[in-house]
């Protein structure tokens, strides 16, 4: 009785996740034909992304490296297999 609500649940999710992102896909393709940007601002634009994704990179490497920190301090085996 219970085997087909997983099956159930899974392909709605998927169908709704693919609605989904199609209609996302088509307003963000729309809106770029709506509204051309000029080479200047395509470049402030992917300036101000690749500082984000800096940053991300970096705080992600700190909370990795803060982690491991505080693991070895409180006693943690951290060593590979």
């Amino acid at each position: 009785m219970m085997d087909w609500v997983p099956i159930v649940f899974v392909t709605f999710k998927v169908l709704v996740l693919g609605i989904g992102m199609f209609f996302a896909i088509k307003w963000h393709y729309d809106q770029g034909k709506k509204e051309k940007k000029s080479e200047t601002e395509k470049r402030a634009v992917l300036r101000a992304s690749g500082k984000v994704a800096a940053v991300f990179v970096l705080s992600l490497l700190g909370l990795g490296l803060a982690t491991f920190f505080l693991g070895s301090t409180l006693g943690l085996d951290l060593t590979f297999p």
